[in-house]
C-alpha cells in the first residue's frame, strides 16, 4: 500500500507531504483547486512521460518520494527480487535518510526528479532506474481509474483485456498470443516453400541433368594436369628416348664418360689431402659427385628403358581432355573446376530434393502447432466464459444498487473465423439500462449518467480481483448525484475493506464513506498560485462536507447535513 508521498515543486505545489491509511481516502476540493495533482504526481513516479512543464516556476527541478509497504503483495515482491532491488532489514540500515525515516515492514521507496533543461531521474531504494523499470513496478503497486474511463471501456479490445484480467487469464491471453504467432510464422513458411515448388521443380530437372552428365564424365581433382603430363609424355617418346639414352652414355655407359673424368680427379685429389688436409671437403664433394652421376644415369637408363608408345593411351587421353574442354565450354567454366562445379550442383540437387520432404515436415509442424493454439485458446475461451458468467451478474448487481433498477449487464462472447493472437472470441460488453429493454453494445448507452454508472460497476467488481493493493479513482462518480452518490460511497467504502482505496470526488455523499479526508487549497503567495492538501480532523471534515452540500457559504443546515452523514457511517 502507499504509505507516505512527498511533493517538491511540482506544477502548483510548493511543498506537499501526505502520510496515508489504510481503508479509504477521499481527495476533496473546491474545483479548479488541484484535486488531480496527486494523482499526476504519482502518475509520473510511477513512470508517465516526464515533462519540464510540470517543474514549478521559478525553480529547476522537481522531486517526488512515493513510500510503498509491499509486505502484502507478492508480485511487487517477485518484481523487486527479480531485478535485486528488495530491502532486507539487514540493507535498511544502509539506505538514504529519506528511506529510514519512513520505514514500513517491507518497505519500496520511488523517487522521481525532473531538471530544467536536463533528463529526468528515477530511483527505486536509492538505486538508479529507468522509466520502463518504474512503469513494470507501478503497475502492480496502483492502479488508476480516470474519470474518462469509461471512454476506454467502449473499445473492444479494452473490454477483452478487462474480462481476461478479471478472469485472470492475462497472462495465458499472452502465451495464447505467443503461441498464435508461432502458428503463423509456420505457415507463412510453409506458404513460401510452397509457391516456390513450381521453380524448384524446373531449376530440379535442370540440376538431374546436369549432375547425370558430369557424373557419366566423373572429373576428378587434378585430373586435367595429370592428363596433360602423360599426353606431353606420349607425343615425345621418340624425343625424351633419345635424349636420355644419350645421357647415359655420356655419364656413364659411354668410352669416354663424366664419371670416368671425375673419377681421375678424384684420385689425383687423394693424393694431395695427404699432403694438405685443407683438401679433404672438396674431396668428399668429388666423392658425392660420383655417387650422385652413377644414381642419376641408372634412373636414366630406367626411365628410358621404360619409354614405349602406347598409340591406344594416346587416343583415350586425347578423348578425355577433348570431352573435358568441351564440358568446360559448356558449362562456362575452366575445365580444372569441373570436379568442383560437380561437388556444388550435386549439393543443390540434394538440398532442393529435400524440399518436398521439407514442406511435409512443415506442413506437419503447421498442424501440430495449430492444435497447440486451438487447445490453449479453447481454454482461454472457456475462461473468459466462466468469467463472463460471474462478472455479468456481479455488475447487474451492483447496478441495482446504482438505481438502475432492472438494468443488467452482460457480456457476449462470440466465436470469430479466423481465430487471431487473441483466440476464438469476440468480447462484447452489452446492457439494458432499464427493465424489459434490449441487451445493447456499451457503446450505444446514450446516457451519460447510465454510463457513468456502468463504468463505476465495472470498474468496481474488476478492481477486487486484480490483487493490486492500492486504487486509485479519479473523479470517477461524475454524473452521478443524490442517493445513487451515497451508495457509490458505500461501494467504495466496501472496496477498502480489502485495498487502499484513495478517491479523487466533489461528491459529499462518496467523502463521507472515507476513513481519512483530504483537502486541497489554492492559495495565492507573492502572486503565485500554490496548492495544498491537508488531512482533516472531525471538525474540519464537518466543515468540508458542509461545503460540499451547499457552496462556499456554511450554513447551520448544511454542517448538521454534514454531521448526519459523518454519523450514519457505520
Amino acid at each position: 500500500m502507499l504509505t507516505h508521498i512527498t511533493v517538491n515543486h511540482f506544477v502548483i505545489v510548493r511543498h506537499l507531504e501526505l502520510t496515508l491509511i489504510d481503508g479509504m481516502t477521499a481527495l476533496t476540493g473546491e474545483t479548479g483547486a488541484g484535486k488531480s495533482i496527486l494523482i499526476d504526481a504519482l502518475n509520473l513516479v510511477l513512470g508517465d512521460r516526464a515533462d519540464p512543464l510540470f517543474i514549478r516556476t521559478g525553480h529547476d527541478r522537481a522531486e517526488i518520494n512515493a513510500h510503498f509497504d509491499v509486505l502484502h503483495c507478492q508480485a511487487a515482491q517477485d518484481w523487486l527480487i527479480a531485478h535485486q532491488l528488495l530491502l532486507t532489514d539487514e540493507t535498511i540500515a544502509h539506505q538514504s535518510a529519506e528511506l529510514a525515516a519512513h520505514h514500513t515492514p517491507l518497505p519500496c521507496h520511488i523517487r522521481r526528479i525532473l531538471i530544467r533543461g536536463g533528463r529526468s531521474r528515477a530511483y527505486i531504494n536509492d538505486q538508479p532506474v529507468n522509466t520502463a523499470q518504474l512503469r513494470a513496478l507501478g503497475e502492480k503497486l496502483i492502479d488508476i481509474h480516470g474519470q474518462h474511463a469509461h471512454q476506454s471501456l467502449l473499445r473492444p479490445t479494452a473490454q477483452r483485456d478487462l474480462l481476461d484480467e478479471y478472469a485472470g487469464q492475462l497472462a495465458f491471453a499472452a502465451e495464447v498470443a505467443a503461441s498464435y504467432s508461432r502458428y503463423r510464422e509456420l505457415i507463412t513458411r510453409w506458404e513460401r516453400l510452397n509457391n516456390e515448388r513450381e521453380r524448384r521443380e524446373a531449376r530440379l530437372e535442370l540440376l538431374r541433368f546436369q549432375v547425370a552428365e558430369l557424373e557419366l564424365l566423373a572429373p576428378t581433382e587434378g585430373e586435367l594436369e595429370q592428363l596433360d603430363t602423360e599426353q606431353r609424355r606420349l607425343t615425345n617418346v621418340e624425343r625424351l628416348r633419345d635424349t636420355t639414352a644419350r645421357l647415359v652414355q655420356l655419364l656413364y655407359d659411354g668410352e669416354t664418360t663424366l664419371h670416368d673424368q671425375l673419377s681421375r680427379a678424384n684420385n689425383d685429389l687423394s693424393a694431395l689431402i695427404t699432403l694438405d688436409a685443407q683438401l679433404i671437403d672438396s674431396g668428399e664433394l668429388l666423392t658425392s659427385a660420383l655417387v650422385q652421376i652413377k644414381e642419376a644415369a641408372a634412373n636414366l637408363r630406367q626411365y628410358c628403358d621404360g619409354l614405349e608408345f602406347d598409340p591406344e593411351r594416346a587416343n583415350e587421353i586425347e578423348e578425355r581432355l577433348m570431352r573435358l574442354h568441351d564440358l568446360g565450354r559448356k558449362y562456362r567454366v575452366p575445365p580444372a573446376q569441373l570436379p568442383a562445379m560437380f561437388t556444388q550442383l550435386n549439393a543443390e540437387l540434394t538440398q532442393l530434393e529435400q524440399a518436398d520432404a521439407n514442406l511435409d515436415a512443415l506442413n506437419e509442424q503447421c498442424a501440430q502447432a495449430h492444435s497447440i493454439f486451438l487447445a490453449m485458446a479453447t481454454q482461454l475461451s472457456a475462461a473468459r466464459q466462466a468469467a463472463a458468467v460471474q462478472l455479468s451478474a456481479t455488475v447487474t448487481a451492483m447496478l441495482q444498487e446504482l438505481g438502475m433498477i432492472g438494468g443488467q449487464f452482460a457480456i457476449m462472447i462470440r466465436a470469430i473465423e479466423p481465430p487471431t493472437a487473441h483466440g476464438l472470441d469476440q468480447v462484447e460488453f452489452q446492457v439494458s439500462a432499464n427493465m424489459g429493454q434490449p441487451l445493447q453494445p456499451l457503446a450505444k448507452v446514450a446516457s451519460g449518467g447510465e454510463l457513468s454508472r456502468i463504468s463505476l460497476a465495472i470498474q468496481v467488481a474488476t478492481a477486487s480481483c486484480t490483487g493490486i493493493p492500492t486504487l486509485i479513482f479519479d473523479e470517477v462518480d461524475v454524473g452521478i448525484g443524490g442517493g445513487v452518490a451515497e451508495i457509490v460511497g458505500r461501494l467504495l467504502r466496501r472496496l477498502a475493506t480489502t485495498r487502499q482505496v484513495l478517491c479523487v470526488t466533489h461528491l459529499p455523499q462518496v467523502a463521507a464513506q472515507a476513513h481519512q479526508q483530504l483537502r486541497v487549497i489554492k492559495s495565492n503567495d507573492d502572486g503565485q498560485t500554490v496548492a495544498a492538501i491537508e488531512a482533516l480532523a472531525h471538525p474540519q471534515r464537518v466543515d468540508e462536507l458542509a461545503r460540499m452540500l451547499g457552496g462556499m457559504e456554511i450554513t447551520a443546515t448544511t454542517r448538521a447535513h454534514a454531521e448526519e452523514l459523518l454519523r450514519l457511517i457505520p
